[in-house]
């Protein structure tokens, strides 16, 4: 089976549900049905063909939340191609890399979005374009408003199989170089269906997401699951995020279940008189990638006294693979739970035995919704894909019967539901002439948890301030993954190996940062 049942099945000739049932909307505007959202990703997928894509071609997706996103994404899984999900917030450097470590063919973006690899065109193997949007577009791409006018038949291409690839992701690792993880059509619906399961979605769930689409957690973890279960997705507008709006989206179209990252939870509970009289359709908030601050959760169980609030942890490679239900989480906040249906995760050790109760060691992960590796990285996936089990890099503990996250054995940073390779960045700051040497560590934060802070020496004579260090990075990186402190120090310190000694680094980079709040 493939991805394109969720779409299917109201077209069958005994349908799921009603077709003219609204499946999708942003904010609860431009809203398209389910036998709408069938017919619009019949129109693009007969378009793409037209542009020459074929079974395994890859399709790039530089596209800010809209419908045309969601019409893509099931456009490029009918005809058995790949679409290559690209973070918006890369820069033109960043984004050269996918593309090419790609190969990807045709790349749809909206207007805005394309123009940012603009200089780069003449260097890419990227043969069409096209643009979406009412921004005005380049002369170089298509129109994607074209694409309104292909057939809205069914392809003339056979479904694909449930272990064909389908959509690239791409992930930093410890190397600073991104990986594109590849996932199948068994990989996506192993994931929807563990998702639907856990958070017990149904047609009358009415689910939210507060994220970009090309994030798993938003799409895959939220708004795919209840299509699936026939219910009605909303997803926030990019950028310019602002929880008053949220709030009264949620209140005008009944939202049942909603996404806040760790920040945007934070910024209701400051709203004052918003609580369960406000929005009585509220039942459920899920959150992850950082542990909620106790404060938050006591005022959110105070406001929302109904509402379950769940925590989720999982990574780009493995999906969501634990969750914190909200019972267990308040006995243990800073716990990320028990494995989702289907999924098995243990706590090993070096020698790749399980743990003893409060050991320290990797978590490994398998089961559906587990990608098949990395795109044409035969080694990487090997290290990481061994023995049949993802091994996370992540550290954790098991305690109580509930598995806690210890520390990131990459030392990836997480800042505003965003990772942040420090391997990344610090290549950015030594090809600054003034930068001998620099490490990347991370320092708390009271808005996204944590932030970077660069820690550089200076080549000899040189002098360089930190707005400058800064700007540097902004050339070569998107913003979020820019240090937000600089520190300066004759050496970094590094053990007999030569490895630095981030956690002596972190001490002296804490002072820097800003505790979050703990009180309203």
């Amino acid at each position: 089976m493939d991805v394109g049942w969720i779409t299917a099945a109201s077209e069958a000739q005994i349908p799921l549900g009603d077709r003219e049932r609204i499946a999708f909307s942003l904010e609860g505007e431009e809203r398209i049905t389910y036998g709408g959202l069938a017919v619009l990703q019949n129109r693009y997928a007969n378009a793409l063909l037209e542009l020459g894509v074929g079974r395994g071609d890859r399709v790039g997706v530089l596209m800010l939340n809209s419908l045309d996103y969601l019409a893509l994404y099931f456009a490029i899984a009918r005809i058995g191609a790949v679409a290559v999900r690209l973070n918006t917030r890369l820069t033109a450097a960043e984004l050269r890399f996918a593309l090419e470590d790609s190969e990807t063919s045709v790349l749809c973006g909206h207007a805005e979005l394309l123009r940012r690899i603009e200089p780069l065109r003449g260097e890419l193997g990227v043969r069409e374009y096209v643009a979406f949007g009412a921004a005005e577009r380049p002369l170089w791409a298509r129109d994607g408003a074209d694409f309104l006018r292909s057939s809205d038949a069914e392809p003339p291409v056979e479904r694909p199989r449930g272990a064909d690839p389908q959509v690239l992701m791409y992930t930093s690792g410890t190397t600073g170089f991104p990986k594109g993880a590849v996932w199948t059509h068994e990989t996506t619906l192993g994931c929807l269906v563990a998702q639907a399961l856990e958070l017990r979605l149904d047609a009358a769930t009415v689910m939210m997401t507060t994220g970009p689409l090309y994030h798993a957690g938003a799409l895959e973890a939220l708004l795919l699951p209840t299509l699936m279960r026939r219910g009605r997705a909303i997803a926030t507008r990019s950028g310019g995020f602002e929880i008053e709006r949220v709030v009264g989206v949620i209140a005008a179209e009944g939202v049942t279940d909603i996404m806040l990252y760790p920040f945007m939870l934070y910024d209701l509970m400051r709203l004052p008189g918003i609580d369960a009289e406000r929005l009585p359709s509220l039942r459920g908030i899920f959150t992850g990638g950082d542990a909620i601050l106790t404060w938050a959760l006591e005022a959110a169980q105070e406001r929302f006294p109904e509402v379950q609030i769940r925590q989720g942890y999982g990574l780009t490679e493995a999906t969501q693979s634990t969750f914190l239900d909200h019972e267990a989480g308040r006995r243990h906040p800073d716990s990320i739970g028990r494995p989702f249906p289907l999924k098995e995760v243990k706590v090993v050790d070096e020698q790749g035995d399980e743990t003893a109760a409060e050991e320290p060691g990797e978590i490994l992960i398998r089961g559906p919704g587990t990608t098949a590796g990395y795109w044409r990285r035969p080694q990487e996936s090997a290290a990481t894909y061994a023995d049949g089990w993802l091994h996370t890099g992540d550290i954790g503990r098991v305690s109580d019967g509930l598995l806690f996250l210890a520390g990131r054995k990459k030392d990836m940073i997480r800042s505003g539901g965003e990772n942040i390779s420090p391997a990344e960045v610090e290549k950015a700051l030594v090809a600054h002439p003034s930068i001998a040497d620099a490490a990347l560590v991370a320092v708390p934060d009271p808005k996204y948890l944590e932030v970077g802070c660069a820690v550089i020496v200076l080549a000899p004579a040189a002098a360089i301030d930190d707005a400058e260090v800064i700007a540097h990075c902004r050339e070569h990186l998107a913003g979020y993954k820019c240090p937000k402190h600089v520190l300066r120090v004759e050496e970094l310190p590094r053990n007999g190996s030569g490895k630095v000694l981030k956690h002596e680094l972190r001490e002296r980079c804490r002072p820097l940062g800003e505790e979050p709040a703990t009180v309203d």
